[in-house]
């Protein structure tokens, strides 16, 4: 009998972040290794990252890594876990291609070993003394996504990555109904299920008929037409070329990601040039009139967002948007960033230009819908149902699902990060769990921005900042200057002379108290000075800001006297 253990370390109660592991008896197979972007309060966080703190304890037992596709959310992490662990990395061409890249821009991480990245397909079966891992595709906003099998003497272990069902989708995009159908006559034991469109009760529309809207905007459209798009969905990108070529349009690319990502793509046939000539450089579109022009403005999640608001008010690099524009929003943003896209969409407007996004007019997504939650569920034929990657309603909204096709309540687990799901005595169980938290990335530090910080900063931003700067001579236990009062973000200081004086003098009291005190201590004076001053300024503001007590030593003896006060400005 093995012994089997499964634990969410991201990817369950939050978007993004996929991060599972599975073990086996002592081994440990990872599947999906993805970041996720601020969506609300960034706070100067570029990325949150899984927390690789269990995996470290454990790091010997890791088998490898097991890509199921190219986007962020999966392959995201991989440059920081890579960094520190030598383990093989599995996955598709295209997410192999996608991989290296990611790998490869983050100068600061210790160079990967890139031979041991290996290239896997729906045939591809790997036996880890006795364990085997196999592959299945499926259907996503890029090619050669696949799910991953686990097999086990218990029982399949699947994870679906992200999914979706769609019998007109292109070839390379086909879910092969077969092999999920002998994954299920051959038992699955537990099936870890994308949750992310789970609460969406619509059917979610066909591929072809997303390609016919986008083709009829490029058709009717006389102006130029900027198309945001998230650089990885290459479906996406070939609706947009395609579009194009037919209605006699050239694409120029403007984005972060797109250049590296989209020719990476074109090298390994994954996304096709209608014709020739269509791709041109961006310093050469005033050879055409506005009219045959698309310029794609591409990047991370939520980037095209950003680079569409610096162009609606003329801050973007390359381009400025004007009247007679077309913004088609093609990506479809979480309901996380609904602000964020409405925010965008009134710039647009204001600039003069014009804005549609496929989400106004067709019910698309790139994740399973209920029915094709269910169908996959009736296809596998799962014992135990783990819905993942989704907040927590969206987790709720599969495991009812789940329910509806005859799952027991009780074989269905809606987990939190850090949960141990074992197997004992024939039945999945919540064991004691492991510490997993998020790791913070700003700027080139890796986890060293923590709660503390990010309170500070957000107290920053909604407060402000008070300073507090005093001049003591210890020895003679004086004060030798008078205390200087400045702020940020706070109050404007010449309206309130009253407030910095009665500050002024809070400082002075407490300064001296601490002076006269035969145990004098820095810390103790410092935090003395904040808590006095916290309490007064709440009283006459009720606000908090975030106070910094400055205390400077000087030998010299020249005691202050009082005066009008001047406060800095």
């Amino acid at each position: 009998m093995s012994n089997l253990k499964i634990i969410p370390i991201g990817g369950v109660r939050e978007n993004a972040k996929n991060m599972y592991t599975v073990e086996v008896n002592d081994e440990i197979y990872i599947l999906d290794c993805g970041l996720k972007y601020p969506e609300n309060e960034p706070l100067g966080i570029d990325t949150i990252i899984p927390d690789f703190s269990y995996l470290r304890e454990n790091s010997q037992r890791i088998v490898g890594v097991f890509l199921t596709h190219g986007h962020a959310d999966a392959i995201g992490a991989l440059p920081y876990f890579l960094s520190e662990f030598n383990v093989p990395v599995f996955g598709s061409e295209l997410t192999i291609a996608l991989a290296k890249i990611s790998v490869k821009a983050d100068k600061n991480k210790r160079v990967a070993n890139f031979n041991d990245f290996h290239i896997v397909n729906e045939k591809t079966e790997i036996d880890f003394a006795g364990t085997m891992v196999s592959f299945f595709r499926t259907t996503h906003s890029i090619p050669e996504s696949l799910g991953i099998v686990i097999r086990t003497a218990e029982g399949n272990i699947v994870y679906t990555g992200d999914f979706r069902f769609d019998q007109t989708a292109a070839p390379e995009y086909q879910t092969d109904f077969g092999r999920l159908a002998e994954i299920g006559k051959d038992g699955v034991l537990a099936l870890l299920s994308d949750s992310a469109n789970a609460e969406n009760p619509k059917e979610t529309v066909d591929e072809r008929e997303i390609y016919e809207l986008v083709s009829d905007n490029f058709e009717y459209r006389k102006g130029r037409i900027i198309v945001a798009c998230v650089a990885s969905n290459i479906l996406r990108v070939q609706q947009i070329f395609d579009a194009a070529a037919k209605n006699d349009r050239k694409v120029t690319l403007a984005g972060h990601d797109a250049e590296e990502i989209i020719h990476t793509a074109l090298k390994l046939n994954k996304l096709k040039l209608p014709v020739e000539d269509l791709l041109v450089p961006f310093k050469n579109i005033k050879q055409f009139p506005d009219e045959r022009i698309v310029i794609l403005e591409t990047g991370r999640s939520g980037e095209p967002l950003k680079s569409l608001q610096k162009m609606a008010v003329h801050r973007h690099p390359k381009v400025s948007l004007q009247e007679g524009d077309l913004v088609f929003i093609t990506t479809t943003p979480s309901h996380a960033m609904d602000t964020m896209v409405a925010r965008t969409k009134d710039m647009i407007y204001r600039a003069g230009a014009d804005v549609k996004t496929i989400a106004d007019e067709l019910n698309s997504s790139g994740h399973a819908s209920r029915n094709d939650l269910q169908l996959m569920m009736n296809l596998l034929k799962p014992r135990y149902v783990i819905p993942i990657q989704g907040e927590y309603r969206l987790m709720a909204a599969n495991a009812d699902c789940a329910r509806e096709v005859g799952i027991p309540k009780e074989n269905i687990f809606l987990t939190s990060k850090g949960d141990l799901l074992e197997y004992e005595r024939n039945k999945f169980l919540l064991a004691a769990s492991v510490e997993v938290g998020n790791t913070l990335i700003d700027g080139s530090g890796v986890g060293d921005i923590g709660n503390i910080v990010l309170r500070d900063r957000k107290a920053l931003s909604e407060d402000g900042v008070f300073i507090a700067v005093v001049t003591i001579n210890r020895k003679k236990k004086e004060i030798v200057d008078q205390p200087k009062i400045t702020s940020r973000g706070f109050v404007y200081l010449k309206t309130s002379h009253d407030l910095i004086l009665e500050s002024q003098k809070i400082v002075i009291k407490v300064v001296q108290k601490n002076l006269d005190n035969k145990e004098f201590d820095w810390g103790h004076l410092k935090q003395d000075i904040r808590d006095q001053l916290n309490h007064f300024l709440y009283e006459q503001t009720k606000r908090h800001p975030v106070i910094l007590p400055i205390i400077m030593e000087t030998n010299q003896h020249h005691r202050f006297k009082k005066r009008k006060v001047i406060a800095q400005k």
